[in-house]
């Protein structure tokens, strides 16, 4: 009896499950995500196969991290794909998302000139934003509360540089995404900028620049997916979208992160289940 139990709630699941996804096939989801995601081909990369393997189509719009987090408040956005912890935690605690998870990672790297007149080159990027300073180099900063610069932020604050006027005289915010950023850079004769590694290992225009700081463990930048609260915006296709955090945290989608390499260097370390096999790059996964 408690065998025939267990068989007919198994059953009762999975026709369950399979109204739930046959119901998100009809939707379509918004996904806000960061300009990384997208410049370094990611996404091209995730949703095809996504829309593949579930029916569920994505109308992805794209902002750096702390403007994809605006648009989900305003319920412009039914799921998340965006990577600032602790912007994305304080989303939660507020009640606007439903639960985060991690999803995977890569790094931050310093972009400078190959001659490196600041003298940055090295392991420690506090030292190098300090010396970049110093130095009264220019330094493009995305100035655009993204994943990337509020990173940077965070590291000027741990030389203990708070104020602007003391980031150096050639200090650039230019309120845009990574591929502009790396654009003004590589036009720029000594300048530096804080980028991902995977928009860099995408980026066509490098001209004089080089990665000159990698490999801190500081870098790290981290991932992470949620749906957005739908008892606050009734709305939200919160059905669909589970849908999509199930499946980028799930073996398929692991998997498709995985794969992703650009001539034969992997861009970005799928870490949803710490169980999950990866290859290792030891650039890219910083001691």
């Amino acid at each position: 009896m408690k065998n025939l139990k267990i068989a007919l709630l198994q059953v009762i699941l999975t026709v369950a499950c399979s109204g739930v996804l046959q119901l998100a096939r009809a939707e379509q989801i918004v996904l806000a995500s960061t300009t990384t995601t997208e410049q370094s081909g990611l996404l091209a990369q995730l949703l095809p196969a996504f829309v593949k393997d579930t029916g569920v189509r994505v109308k992805p719009i794209i902002f750096g991290t702390g403007q994809a987090l605006d648009a989900a408040r305003r319920g412009d956005a039914d799921v998340l794909f965006t990577h600032d912890r602790m912007a994305e935690e304080k989303f939660i605690t507020e009640g606007l998302g439903v639960q985060r998870f991690d999803v995977m990672y890569n790094d931050f790297i310093l972009i400078g000139p190959g001659d490196d007149p600041a003298k940055t080159a090295g392991r420690d990027i506090v030292k190098a934003l300090l010396a970049v300073a110093r130095s009264n180099a220019t330094f493009y900063s995305r100035g655009d509360r993204s994943g990337t610069h509020e990173a940077e932020l965070r590291y000027w604050q741990m030389g203990g540089v708070k104020d602007k006027s003391q980031f150096g005289t050639h200090y650039k915010e230019c309120g845009c995404g990574v591929g502009q950023a790396l654009n003004l850079a590589s036009a720029t004769a000594g300048a530096y900028v804080l980028a991902d590694r995977g928009s860099w290992l995408n980026f066509k225009n490098r001209g004089p620049l080089k990665i000159l700081v990698e490999g801190d463990s500081k870098m790290r930048n981290q991932y992470g997916v949620m749906v957005v609260n739908p008892a606050k915006h009734p709305h939200v296709k919160a059905l669909a979208a589970q849908v999509f955090v199930d499946w980028v945290t799930g073996a398929r989608g692991q998997a498709a992160i995985n794969a992703y390499k650009i001539n034969g260097e992997q861009l970005f370390f799928a870490n949803a289940n710490v169980n999950v096999n990866t290859s290792t790059n030891a650039s890219a996964k910083p001691k």
